[in-house]
């Protein structure tokens, strides 16, 4: 009885051996984003989570109980960075785990706000992190920092999950590739509006923009949720009707109030960009999807005129 009692012992103690050594690390993502690009580097072993529920804004997220318990009890926490997040700070200092703001990340590509690239009529009052000077925070529409986020993201999986290291490499790899692949095929997409004037409510898009040769041509608000002065609003119906034939784009969940005002009667199409992608699946292709979804809702605009 005592050595079948060992035996059980024994086999009870491998398996939690075993079970521990192959124990799930617990990924959070503040938004969709980040968590597809996470989502690529775990394939295959598990999903990571999401803070932002579809269609809530990052500068603007009052977390819940269930918010802060989930930032407290996850392994490894990805953020961008106090400009984006604001909410975040405070949760994450109370954290005994890991937390990686990416925008400190070596290597990365950061844009910040020009003097002349919006009204700034209400920004020292409203929105201080869209100040001339200040960091652009909308990092992840760079193919070339995804690929930066992609491998910290890889490095800190493997030093937490050894037995899954080879798999996350590779996937980085395969990363890697497609976005390289995507690259070319957004370049053949984009060649032909290179030029083509249109204008956004929030300055959200330099840096994909930077990427892939484009420039809007005026923006409404110095962010998603201020409302432009009325000076602003004259002088951008002005600049709608100089331009002439062109397309204005929000970000869904919701086009601004004044939309219908600042177009009508002109020959301006409204669209929608959608910089962060809510419902796109967690899948190992989920960033491509975004991007190229990005891609084709702006040329599929401007080639309609």
């Amino acid at each position: 009885m005592s050595r079948l009692f060992s035996i059980f012992v024994a086999f009870v103690a491998s398996f939690l051996l075993i079970s521990s050594a192959h124990a799930e690390v617990k990924v959070l993502a503040s938004i969709k984003p980040l968590q597809l690009i996470a989502a690529a580097v775990q394939d295959g072993v598990t999903i990571p989570e999401v803070l932002l529920p579809p269609g809530a804004s990052p500068h603007n997220y009052a977390l819940r109980p269930s918010d802060v318990r989930k930032v407290q009890s996850v392994d490894l926490v990805y953020w961008i960075g106090p400009g984006m997040e604001g909410f975040l700070p405070r949760v994450l200092n109370g954290r005994t785990l890991p937390s990686v703001a990416v925008q400190d990340l070596p290597g990365l590509k950061l844009r910040h706000f020009a003097e002349d690239s919006q009204s700034h009529e209400e920004a020292d009052e409203h929105d201080h992190d869209h100040r001339p000077g200040s960091l652009d925070s909308h990092l992840w529409l760079s193919p070339v920092n995804a690929r930066v986020i992609a491998t910290k993201m890889a490095a800190d999986l493997s030093a937490a999950d050894p037995a899954n290291a080879a798999r996350y490499q590779s996937n980085l790899k395969a990363f890697d590739e497609r976005l390289d692949a995507m690259d070319l095929r957004l370049k053949a997409r984009l060649a032909g509006i290179a030029g083509k004037p249109y204008f956004v409510f929030h300055e959200a898009f330099d840096y994909f923009e930077d990427a892939y040769g484009l420039k809007h041509a005026g923006v409404f608000s110095v962010a998603a949720e201020v409302q432009p002065g009325a000076q602003h609003v004259a002088a951008m119906r002005t600049r709608l009707q100089e331009v002439g034939k062109t397309c204005v784009f929000s970000e869904p969940p919701l086009r601004p109030r004044l939309a219908e005002t600042l177009v009508a009667g002109l020959p301006v199409k409204l669209a929608e960009l959608d910089a962060l992608g809510g419902y796109t699946p967690a899948t190992a292709q989920g960033y491509e999807q975004v991007l190229e979804k990005l891609g084709n809702d702006l040329a599929g605009c401007l080639e309609s005129l």
